[in-house]
Order: C-alpha cells, then structure tokens, then sequence
C-alpha cells in the first residue's frame, strides 16, 4: 500500500488502426502528387478555351491539399487517458498512517478497519473544493425544468458535498428560473439521498426515471412522485409566465425583482438557496448537501455585457468570494452530468504527482442524448469527438469547447504556468475561512457582479474568459496554452455529460454558421494559433488548431460543384478521359 502513493493516477495510450490509417493516407498522397502532376503537365495554353477553370480548379485543389495536411497532422497519432479512480483515494496518505495499518492488520482487524475510517476522512478533507458552473439566459428557449435537472445532476456527484458548490448563471434574470431553483433545492434534500443509498446513474430526475424501468419499492415510486409533482408545479407557473404572489412569500428572494425593469435592466441579483457550510444544510439521510447559488448579474441598455463570457466571468469572482473552489466546472444549461464519478476522473489529472501541476484544463468530450435516428445532419460530431480531440490532445492539448470542461482556477485568474506554484491540497485545503452569514455574503458578492466593476482590469483580456469572440471558449483556450499550461482530453467509457443538438436543418445552419465565424475570427485577430502560438505552443498544436480555424475556408468547395458542369456544357474537360 505504501508504494501507491507515488504511482500515476492516469494512464496514456494511443490509439489502435494507426498503422492502416497511415497506409491509406500515403495513398491519398499519392493521388494528390498524381493530380498536380495531371494540372501542370495538361494544363490548357494561354490562347486555349478553358485556361481560367482550369487554373482555379489547380488552386482550389491546391487549398484542398494544405487542408488535407492540416487534417492528417491532426489525425496522425491521436492519444486516450484512463485514470486510476483507486489509487486517488490513498493518494495523499501520509507513510505514517500506512505503517500503522499494515501493523495493525497483524494485531487487530477490528483497529485495522477503525485506522482506516479515519484516514479515509482524513483523505477527504483534503480533496479540492469543486466549484460548478451552470449558465442559462433564457427561460423561454431554456426551459427552467430542463436547466434544474442538469443543476440537479450536478449536486449529485460523488464526491463530498461539503466540497462542492454549484452556481447557477441566470442571464434572462428571470423570476421563473429562480423559482425552480428554489422548488430544486427542496426536492435536492431528498433526491441526492435516493442518489447516494442506491447509486444509481444518470444522476439527472428527468432522465433517471425516462430510462429507468418502472419503479416497485415504495422508495422509488415516493421520489418519483416527489420530482412528477415539482415538474407540474414549475411547467405550471413557467406557462402562466409569472410566479403568484403567494410563491413570492415563500423566500425573500423574490423581493429583488420588484426593482427589476427588464432582463436586460436590472441590478445584480444573488441568492444562496443551500448553505454548505451550515451543518444543518442536510438531506434526508442527515448527510450535507452542496453550496447553492443562484446569480442574475447586473445588467444595463448602457453596458455591453459580452455573453456567455461575461456571465462566466461573473461566476468566476463571485465563486471567489463564496467558495473559491481550486477547480471549476462548467456545463451548459442542457447537458447534465452522466456519470456522478467525472470530478473524481478529473482529479486523476490534477492531483497526479508527476504531471498534475502542469494542467489547466480536462476538457470532456460533448455527447447528445437526442440524436436523430440516422443522425443525418451529423450532429453526432463523432469524428470530433472520437479522433480531432484525441489528435489535438497528442499534439499539446485539445482546445476547450466551452462546456463539459474542468478548469484549474488558478488558469482562469490570468496565472502564467511560471507564476502558478505547484498545488500543495494538503494544506491548502485543510485551513477553515472566517464564516460571514449568508446575508453578508450576499450583499459583498453583488459588487463583483456590476457592470462596472470591470472597468480598467484585465478582465476578459487576460483575466477570464475573453472577450469580442463569439467563439469565446476557443479564444480563452488558446490564450491559457499559449501561457505555458497544458491540457489533456479524457473520453471515458460512459459518457460524463450529455445535452441536447440541433435537430432541424435551420438549426443545425445555423449553430454551424457561428461555429464557423467565430473560428475564421479568431485566425484573423491577434489570437491567430500560428502567431499567438509561435515559439508558445507546439508546431503541432498550431497546426491543428487551424482544423477549425480554417474550416469555412472549405466553402471554396463551391468551385468544384459549379465550374466543371458548365464548362462540360461546353464541351470544355477539366477531367482526365
């Protein structure tokens, strides 16, 4: 046992078929050489019918090789990650502790079963403080039954509650969303006590009881009852568009929007729903519950409010003063956890002895649950998923994709990785913070969530998430590599996250469009991955990130679809016979 204490908590591995993969590339390499050759040694003279097609079908395929090239640096040798879930339990045991174990085993079982309950509590209090990140806007696109099961299923991890905070972002500053918080945070006291007795998986209500078979024990069918009850009451008061006067008397919260103008007029609104620190915030098997937030940052017709990174960026300094948890987790509103053992994965990364320190971000894999019978639209993003982000991961990093990501604060606070000292959890973690009453912690976090309060600072510059990106997550990604931390993807078996894709042709245009823009953006600004990133990052990752970068580039496709049809009306061959 003592020799655990220094093994790695996770694992690389690449990936299999890269050798028929390498194969199949130098063919197509061949080909391309096959096709240039074609373009040059035919290619149409000056007085010839023809010559302009001809010429911008060789630069059109000429663009199509350098994007080819792009895609295979990226393709070459991509990596996976398993973590070793056991060994971060005895991870920080002292040789003390160890030593006294493995003599007590001689002597007693029963003292060897007792030392070890308490170094278990011990290891415990000694993780990091988790802060979750749950962003929504719109209560009317966002419906608040959706957005409450993934806060839900985010309260509901396995990992100690008194660790873990969960804020819920609110940029509609909506009265209604705020209500199913508040119905959530009852119904949490008992579903995270269902969740932990019986460990059952997905730890979202919603989707629990949709795949679940029908409940038979009384327990199941209470629980279920409890969540069918809270559901009609929150669908009932989001349908009638208000929450009754009688509602409002149900927690002083309410009394913050009688000076409410609009959701985009509004002074800063926060409440904690669920105390952690309160020893008397427990569910109904006594056990704690989590830290829960709700905030509406200010908003005002005068101020632009850049967001999702703007409201990011809120939750970051008001975590700061709650909680300030080393690592932070962000989700959008409809992808809830899957897997209640994600934080514990991800701190394999973190914690690891050897590499730990070097990591600002594990970026998880973004799966959907209502994906179309043939997925015809490919929102799967399969090949995203599966290999690019693996590629990108051997190169020196995947890019962070905005949800579903794990953060060391420490990354978002503008650190360089040279500033940043390596974490000491132990004692870190162990030390206890002077406790202010909720109500003076809510009046103290309201100003870190002003319009104002970002004036002349770094914030969203080099602080935070950044902004004037509609690919802001990509932006902040890149900025955070580019000053020396890494990244690392991990892809378990089941699933950590899952939301919800477009599932209309418009739709799907539409997300692909701001995709799109906002990457071609970010290569054309100062941010550009072969600029911000030379001498920063690795050849390789710069590369790589030109696969999304460059990706609208590929509309020159257009070329191919229209000039070879008209000129072969006119008899005109652009093709070999």
């Amino acid at each position: 046992m003592g020799n655990n204490e220094n093994l790695p908590l996770f694992g690389t591995y690449p990936a299999k078929g890269r050798v028929p993969f390498r194969v199949f590339a130098a063919t197509i390499f061949t080909g391309i050489c096959l096709i240039f050759v074609y373009r040059t040694r035919f290619m149409p003279a000056k007085e010839e019918e023809g010559r302009r097609a001809w010429i911008g079908l060789f630069l059109t395929e000429i663009w199509f090789t350098i994007y080819w090239f792009i895609t295979l640096v990226v393709r070459w040798n991509p990596i996976y990650r398993h973590t070793y879930k056991d060994r971060l339990s005895r991870r920080s045991l002292s040789h003390k502790y160890v030593e006294l174990c493995n003599i007590s085993v001689n002597k007693s079982e029963h003292c060897a079963s007792l030392i070890m309950k308490y170094v278990n509590r011990y290891d415990e209090k000694i993780l990091p403080g988790i802060d979750i990140f749950v962003c929504t806007a719109d209560p009317t696109v966002e419906p608040p039954e959706m957005v409450i099961n993934t806060v839900l299923s985010a309260m509901a991890y396995n990992y100690p509650p008194e660790k873990m905070s969960v804020y819920l972002s609110d940029d509609g500053g909506s009265d209604l969303t705020f209500y199913a918080l508040l119905e959530a945070s009852r119904f949490a006291k008992h579903w995270l006590a269902f969740c932990h007795k019986f460990k059952v998986e997905p730890r979202s209500p919603d989707a629990y009881f949709r795949t679940a078979s029908q409940p038979v024990d009384e327990e199941s069918t209470s629980i279920k009852k409890l969540y069918e009850d809270m559901k009609t009451r929150i669908e009932r008061t989001t349908k009638e568009g208000r929450v009754s006067e009688e509602l409002r008397k149900q927690h002083k919260g309410f009394r913050e929007w009688d000076f409410v103008s609009s959701k985009r007029d509004h002074q800063p609104i926060i409440q904690i729903l669920i105390d952690g620190r309160d020893p008397k915030a427990v569910d109904s098997e006594g056990q704690r519950l989590p830290t829960l937030v709700y905030l509406a940052r200010e908003k005002r017709p005068q101020h632009h409010h850049n967001f999702k990174a703007g409201a990011m960026n809120a939750l970051i300094r008001v975590s700061s003063r709650i909680s300030n948890g080393d690592i932070i987790l962000n989700v959008d509103c409809d992808m809830y956890s899957n897997n209640s053992d994600s934080i514990r994965d991800a701190l394999c990364f973190f914690l690891d002895e050897e590499k730990g320190h070097e990591i600002a971000f594990v970026q998880y894999p973004q799966t959907f649950q209502n994906i179309t019978k043939n997925d015809v639209y490919g929102s799967s993003l399969r090949v995203i998923e599966q290999v690019e982000l693996a590629g990108l991961d051997s190169n020196g990093g995947p890019c962070y994709i905005g949800t579903g990501c794990f953060h060391r604060r420490e990354s978002l606070t503008g650190k360089t990785y040279e500033e940043a000292t390596k974490q000491d959890w132990k004692s870190k973690n162990v030390k206890t913070k002077t406790r202010e009453s909720v109500d003076v912690l809510e009046e103290a976090c309201k100003a870190l969530a002003t319009c104002t309060y970002e004036q002349n600072t770094e914030w969203g510059k080099e602080m935070g998430l950044k902004y004037g990106f509609s690919s802001e997550d990509i932006a902040t990604g890149l900025g955070i590599q580019c000053k020396g931390w890494r990244s690392v993807y991990f892809c378990p078996e089941r699933k950590g996250f899952l939301g919800a894709v477009p599932t209309t042709l418009i739709q799907t245009l539409v997300q692909h469009k701001r995709w799109g823009e906002g990457n071609f953006q970010i290569f054309l600004s100062r941010l550009c991955p072969l600029l911000c990133g030379f001498k920063k990052i690795p050849i390789g990752l710069q590369i790589s990130y030109c696969i999304y970068s460059l990706w609208p580039m590929n509309c020159l496709a257009l070329y191919y679809v229209l000039v070879p049809p008209l000129c072969l009306l006119r008899g005109i061959s652009l093709f070999p016979e």
